[in-house]
């Protein structure tokens, strides 16, 4: 985690990501894994997504989350 301050409330900053449209089609939502670790920390990202029955992947310094409690099948 890095030493800067939080920029936002964490309960708005996850109420924003969730909001997205992109959330309520079923799609795909990525942040920065930085931003995420300064703005609420990774656990409460991971408790969140967990909450909705949702899946998250990290890749390339990114979080995913799949706005979607269906199966996931790695295609390669």
């Amino acid at each position: 985690m890095t030493d800067a301050a939080p920029l936002s409330d964490p309960e708005r900053w996850l109420h924003e990501i969730f909001s997205a449209q992109a959330v309520r089609r079923g799609g795909v939502v990525r942040r920065s894994t930085a931003w995420v670790e300064r703005e609420i920390g990774t656990e409460a990202l991971v408790a969140e997504v967990r909450r909705r029955g949702f899946h998250m992947l990290e890749a390339g310094g990114q979080y995913l989350i799949i706005c979607n409690p269906g199966a996931i099948r790695v295609v390669c």
